[in-house]
């Protein structure tokens, strides 16, 4: 099995694979700043059909020359009319204005945020909520899914892989956390692919499964388990898209 995830994750992680993904608003940027704020945003609206959030992406990332200026301007954005699925424009102020908070305010950062291992999720989403205004609407609570509610918190693990891991696709700038300390990104393909190779046995896909599929990727690679994220999460998608790999 290992030898087969190994290859799957050479397979998939490659610089090709940034073209189609999320990830490829980071890589645009050169600033620390920049590169955490425009992740931030990229992976908590990386959910419903990709090209549709790409779209979103791309008009946000295009108001202003950088996301801190995007965050530092956030009260001057052409915003009022922005709607992705249940996310509203006064959802998408609301996270430009915490981000503001964060940066601007606090003189903090997101890596800082994120740094204390224990409690890591509920101390920096509950920034989130004990600073919002709007923390009630549906859409703000599905930008900042809670631990508390068993969410598999499948984007804010996304956005720590791509901070922490280095390589071909991830941009690893921060260096205050290992990559042994991150989680898998657990959406449906990763989910389906793990239970079909019976690297995962629970049934529901919540936080439960991610620890459980965490530490049996830890098995092959303990230094470095969120690779295979690459491994399960290409597989699936090509499953469902043999034009997959041409596409990337």
């Amino acid at each position: 099995m290992k030898e087969l995830l190994d290859n799957l994750v050479k397979k998939y992680e490659t610089k090709n694979f940034i073209l189609s993904d999320p990830i490829k608003f980071p890589h645009r940027y050169k600033t620390k700043e920049d590169v955490e704020i425009s992740a931030f945003i990229s992976s908590l609206f990386a959910f419903g059909k990709r090209e549709m959030f790409i779209k979103k992406l791309e008009y946000i990332f295009s108001l202003f020359n950088s996301p801190f200026e995007l965050i530092e301007n956030y009260k001057k954005n052409n915003l009022d009319d922005f709607v992705y699925r249940f996310i509203k424009a006064p959802d998408l102020i609301e996270l430009l204005r915490l981000l503001n908070k964060l940066y601007i305010l606090d003189k903090s950062s997101l890596e800082e945020l994120f740094y204390e291992k224990e409690n890591r999720f509920l101390r920096a989403i509950d920034y989130f909520y004990k600073n919002s205004t709007c923390a009630n609407n549906k859409g703000f609570c599905f930008l900042f899914a809670h631990p508390k509610n068993k969410s598999a918190l499948k984007r804010i693990n996304m956005f720590l892989r791509w901070m922490v891991r280095n390589g071909e696709v991830d941009l690893g700038i921060w260096k205050n956390i290992k990559k042994d300390e991150l989680l898998i990104p657990l959406d449906t393909h990763v989910a389906a692919i793990s239970r079909e190779f019976n690297l995962l046995k629970r049934k529901q896909n919540d936080f439960r499964a991610v620890i459980e599929l965490t530490e049996k990727l830890k098995s092959f690679d303990e230094k470095d388990p969120i690779k295979y994220d690459f491994a399960l999460f290409g597989l699936g998608i090509e499953r469902q898209n043999p034009d997959f790999l041409s596409q990337i």
